[in-house]
């Protein structure tokens, strides 16, 4: 049995363990740092649905290791078998003792594979994990298979039907809810995409459910629950993660009754010197403070950040206060986001509420440098015009303006606070100050609630 005594040890290779490994060094520069994961070669996790199209491999979608051997972070590829909470120490594959200080979990999720469906363990099922190894080999499965059936229309669902529509695939997307990406955007901006993804294409069943999908060994058709069977060659399951905590929970770890471990907002566990960060960790909304399932990789390295700053000394100002939501995705030349409560989740939760929405153009005049449309819709708390919410719709510059829109929300400012922010415009690379589509449907809002 071989022994290792490190500060602080990692378990997780992915976003939220890269960052968590990096903060901690960054910040406690004589602590020596370790990460331990499975996997030789680690994903790029947005990146994965490109690399059936855009990308064509796996080996350009790869995370450098680059940041973590240049700030001199040992790597260990290995399995953990189990955690001694008590004694501050973990057992490994390899039969390897590693003592820590301050562990952090940054284990993940897992792709969700529903019981309700009959049939998934069939030859030419999928599902969409971060494992270099498994996407190898659907990938060159998928090769010389023709009609695929992606069952599930959030974001992977989405891209991952795009993409495999570009390799000259008959793709057909099935959803549960009414709409394409409905649980992140509201009615018409899913519509938008729909529209979209159809003339690329892609076949969109909607508002249907899989009951089985049938085949003697492998797939060869799907059964819906009204009784219709479609014909298919393979099927993706892209229904959603689970956080992977089964290491924790084994180990006494707290966890709640979502399947999250349980976290403060330093990303702390309720077991000493131990924090977890990532798609495993427990998430909160920021408005409502209640929990929820978002799991995205800028969440995981903001959680991974905040535990790495207060493992040796805790600060009231590095905290994570809750979970925004921000989103964005592509369909050809138009791009989608969204940052924290839709118009109908807001309404849900019980807020009044108010929006504005303008439609615009990203340059100024319009026919320059290859102009896209530009729409930005704001939802606003009615009461005392706290800005909860926005969309945008528009060209790969509404990438940055979503990420605009968290400052925007993470900051609690209001429709006068973003009528009076400044902005600086550029003829070919934004809008114009007249007519800043962001401003604009602040205004409309504004309007509104002066009405009131």
């Amino acid at each position: 049995m071989k022994r290792i005594n490190m500060d602080v040890v990692v378990i997780g290779g992915s976003a939220a363990g890269v960052v968590a490994a990096m903060t901690a060094k960054s910040h406690y520069p004589d602590k020596d740092v370790l990460v331990i994961r499975k996997e030789e070669k680690v994903m790029i996790p947005c990146g994965i649905p490109y690399i059936f199209g855009t990308l064509g491999t796996s080996n350009s979608n790869v995370m450098p290791d680059g940041g973590l051997i240049n700030l001199g972070i040992d790597i260990k590829v290995d399995e953990v078998l189990n955690i001694d909470v008590e004694g501050h120490k973990l057992n490994t594959k390899d039969e390897t003792e590693i003592y820590y200080e301050k562990l952090i979990i940054a284990t993940g999720s897992k792709p969700f594979v529903p019981k309700f469906i009959k049939g998934t363990e069939l030859d030419n099922v999928f599902i969409v994990p971060k494992n270099k190894e498994y996407l190898d080999n659907f990938q060159t499965k998928i090769k010389g298979l023709k009609k695929v059936a992606v069952i599930g229309a959030g974001f992977i669902g989405v891209e991952l039907s795009d993409e495999l529509n570009k390799s000259d695939k008959e793709v057909l997307l099935v959803e549960t809810q009414g709409h394409i990406l409905g649980a992140a955007f509201d009615q018409e901006t899913s519509v938008i995409a729909e529209d979209l993804l159809t003339q690329r294409g892609v076949k969109i069943l909607s508002g249907t459910k899989v009951k089985e999908i049938q085949g003697d060994g492998k797939v060869e058709s799907l059964l819906f629950e009204n009784g219709d069977v479609v014909a298919v060659d393979a099927v993706v399951l892209s229904i959603g993660y689970v956080p992977n905590i089964e290491l924790a929970k084994e180990s006494g770890i707290s966890v709640n009754k979502q399947g999250s471990i349980k976290v403060d907002t330093f990303m702390r566990t309720h077991q000493p010197d131990i924090f977890a960060a990532g798609d495993c960790a427990q998430k909160r909304d920021f408005v409502t403070g209640k929990i929820t399932p978002i799991m995205l990789a800028s969440t995981a390295c903001a959680e991974a950040r905040v535990a790495g700053m207060n493992l040796y000394e805790l600060s009231t100002i590095k905290t994570f206060n809750g979970t925004i939501g921000i989103y964005s995705t592509n369909i050809g030349d138009t791009s989608f986001g969204v940052a924290g409560m839709t118009e109908k989740k807001a309404s849900s939760e019980g807020f009044k509420i108010s929006t504005g929405m303008f439609k615009g153009m990203d340059r100024h005049p319009g026919k320059l440098n290859n102009g896209h449309f530009q729409s930005c819709k704001l939802v606003v708390n009615a009461s005392n015009g706290l800005i909860l919410g926005g969309e945008v719709v528009g060209g790969t510059s509404i990438g940055e303006l979503t990420n605009v829109l968290g400052f925007i929300i993470q900051n609690k400012m209001t429709v006068s606070d973003l009528l009076c922010s400044q902005i600086g415009t550029q003829p070919m690379l934004t809008a114009s100050p007249a007519g800043y589509p962001l401003i604009k449907a602040a205004e409309i809002v504004g309007r509104k609630l002066v009405s009131r």
